[in-house]
C-alpha cells in the first residue's frame, strides 16, 4: 500500500503541474485566481463543446473528493472511539451493514449544517488548514514515536530520518501561513473545542483503554 499511495501522489503530483502549465501558457496567471480556472482557460481557447465537458469532469472530481472525505471522517470518530479518546457512542456498529452508522449520521449532519451556512470560500479555507493541521502533526508524530517508541511495529517505516519528517511539517508550516487571519483564528477556536473535549474526557478514557490493552511487548510474546 504504501507504494501504491506514493505512487498515486507522484502521479497527481506530475498532471497537476501539467495542468498549471497548459492553463498559464493559455490565460495570464492573474486572471486564475478564480473558483474556476478550467473554465477560463477553456473559455479563452474558443472550444465552447469541451467546457461542458470540463465542468462535468470537475464536478465528477469535486464529489468523489467529498465522498471519500465522508468515508473517511466516520472512520475516524471510530477508531478515536475505540482508543478512548470519544465515548462508545460512536464506536457501534450497525448490525447489518457493518458499518459506524452513528458517526457516518454525525458526520453528515455536521456537514450539511456547515454547508448550509458558510460560504464556499471559508469552507476550503478551513478544509485546507485542518488537512495541512493534520499531515504536519503526523510528520511531528513520527519523530516523536521513533524517539519514544522505537520497537513498534512497523509494516512501513518513513524513510530518510529525520529530514523526511521534518520538511513535511515545514512545507505544511509554510502553506499554513499563507492562509488568511480570520482561518487561523477559526482553527484557534476548533483546536479550544478539541482540546476541551480530550481533557474533559478523551484523557481518561486514553488512559482506561491502555490500562486494559496489552502492551507491544506482550504482543510480540502471543505471537
Amino acid at each position: 500500500m504504501p507504494i501504491g499511495i506514493l505512487g498515486s501522489l507522484a502521479v497527481c503530483t506530475v498532471a497537476y503541474i501539467a495542468v498549471a502549465l497548459v492553463l498559464t501558457g493559455v490565460v495570464h496567471y492573474s486572471k486564475l485566481d478564480v473558483p474556476d480556472p478550467l473554465n477560463v482557460g477553456v473559455a479563452a481557447t474558443g472550444v465552447r463543446w469541451l467546457a461542458p465537458i470540463v465542468k462535468i469532469g470537475v464536478l465528477a472530481g469535486l464529489f468523489s473528493v467529498i465522498l471519500v472525505n465522508l468515508l473517511a471522517q466516520p472512520r475516524i470518530f471510530y477508531s478515536m472511539s475505540r482508543d478512548g479518546l470519544l465515548p462508545p457512542v460512536f464506536g457501534r456498529i450497525h448490525h447489518r451493514f457493518r458499518t459506524p452508522h452513528v458517526t457516518t449520521l454525525v458526520t453528515g449532519i455536521c456537514v450539511a449544517i456547515a454547508a448550509g451556512i458558510f460560504p464556499l470560500g471559508v469552507l476550503s479555507q478551513l478544509v485546507s488548514m485542518g488537512t495541512l493541521l493534520a499531515f504536519g502533526l503526523v510528520c511531528i508524530g513520527v519523530l516523536i514515536l521513533r524517539r519514544t517508541d522505537p520497537d513498534r511495529v512497523r509494516p512501513f517505516r518513513v524513510p530518510g530520518m529525520p529530514w523526511v519528517p521534518i520538511v513535511g511539517a515545514l512545507i505544511c508550516l509554510y502553506l499554513m501561513i499563507g492562509l488568511p487571519r480570520a482561518t487561523w483564528e477559526r482553527l484557534v477556536v476548533w483546536l479550544v473545542i478539541g482540546l476541551a473535549i480530550y481533557f474533559g474526557y478523551g484523557r481518561r478514557g486514553a488512559e482506561r483503554v491502555r490500562a486494559v490493552a496489552p502492551s507491544n511487548a506482550e504482543r510480540a510474546v502471543a505471537s
